[in-house]
């Protein structure tokens, strides 16, 4: 299917607007919003690198006025929201624009979010009910314009915050955070470098792999992952190889964004071990994940039988047996230039203690399913530090 010469619109309930070219429109977009003043918050290297260039112009050529917010991090804080908020709340925006990777969207989320707070915004943790405290008919709209095909948060009810405090990474959750539109545009994908396209391409792979396997029955989500895994397969390393394969890259924007529809079912232990890592060593979160999925798959092959089974058959694997997923995963970190170790990222033995006392509080690992307690974490920790896989 020539998937860079479709156009179609698809409810969530998030209305997403699919097609190469469409961000061009992000005018008619923002009065869909009923937006007469947004703000923009995206990456000051995709202004200079004219990446969204169509969507600038499309606001320049229309009577909606707008201001842009480039300053925050990779992993965005605590501390970035505030002051997004306060530029916000100084030039009386009525919306948010995220155009960029996974930290533009839920820091845009977040700021849409503490718009109507009162709060700090770590009391609004997705712990328990938490989100309930919040006054949700003062969260603004968002639209959200990925330009990697990884996160998904342009279809995320949460955002994943740093607090500056204890060096956390924690999920602020609220039903209403997910975006108003999201406008899938492979188009302002072309330019992503090839290891960011392997990255971001594994981290979709992992959220409909841990989406598929974790606790909980969700069929509707098990089925999203699995396409979603099928898109991933058949398109990853073509557009690792070849950055200006469009359809390529509109296949692996669509299997991202399901991705994330099928882990409202769940998380686990990928996400759980890679959190902690991203908190202190700052490390690119969807390289972290590739680099721990075969090490936390190997521990919860005794519970996983069945899913992977159905996972080898669908994907055409030469195997159904479980660790045939293994096997192809290793293949494909190999051709995506992926290390295999998380030395490689900076992490040794004697971090260990620390990222384990924060992985056994992640949010991930209540859903993961094999039981992760403080001995399965050192274990998986080690292994993938030192690069040891039983196959």
């Amino acid at each position: 299917m020539d998937l860079a010469n479709i156009t179609q619109s698809w409810t969530y309930p998030t209305n997403i607007h699919f097609g190469c070219g469409l961000s061009s429109n992000l005018a008619h977009y923002c009065e869909e919003a009923e937006f007469h003043r947004p703000m923009i918050i995206t990456d000051q290297k995709l202004i200079e690198n004219s990446i969204i260039t169509p969507c600038i112009d499309s606001l320049c050529n229309s009577k909606i006025s707008f201001n842009i917010f480039t300053d925050f991090e990779e992993n965005p804080t605590d501390k970035s929201v505030m002051e997004g908020l306060t530029v916000f709340q100084k030039n009386k925006n009525d919306g948010l624009v995220a155009i960029g990777g996974g930290s533009a969207i839920d820091l845009a989320k977040s700021v849409a979010f503490m718009d109507g707070q009162s709060q700090p915004i770590f009391n609004f943790e997705d712990r328990f009910d938490w989100w309930k405290k919040a006054n949700k008919e003062k969260i603004r709209r968002v639209i959200a314009i990925p330009t990697t095909a990884g996160t998904g948060s342009e279809v995320g009810r949460a955002a994943v915050i740093k607090d500056t405090q204890d060096l956390k990474k924690k999920i602020i959750f609220h039903p209403q955070m997910m975006p108003f539109i999201a406008i899938l545009d492979a188009k302002l994908t072309i330019g992503l470098p090839a290891h960011l396209t392997a990255a971001t391409g594994v981290d979709a792979l992992v959220h409909n792999l841990e989406a598929l396997c974790s606790t909980g029955y969700h069929p509707i989500a098990d089925g999203v992952a699995i396409e979603g895994l099928r898109l991933i397969k058949n398109n990853i390393e073509k557009a690792f190889q070849n950055g200006n394969d469009l359809n390529a890259r509109c296949a692996m924007l669509v299997g991202s964004t399901m991705g994330a529809i099928a882990f409202q079912k769940g998380l686990g232990g990928v996400h759980a071990l890679s959190h902690p890592i991203g908190s202190l060593f700052n490390s690119h979160h969807g390289l972290t994940n590739a680099v721990l999925l075969p090490y936390v798959i190997e521990y919860n092959l005794p519970e996983i039988h069945e899913p992977l089974s159905l996972v080898s058959k669908y994907l055409n694997l030469n195997s159904e047996k479980p660790k045939a997923i293994i096997s192809w995963l290793l293949k494909l970190r190999d051709s995506l230039q992926i290390p295999h170790k998380l030395s490689s990222l900076g992490v040794n033995i004697t971090h260990i203690p620390a990222l384990t006392k924060m992985a056994l509080n992640d949010q991930a690992a209540a859903t993961n399913p094999r039981i992760l307690n403080e001995t399965a974490i050192t274990s998986i920790y080690k292994s993938s530090i030192n690069g040891i896989l039983e196959l």
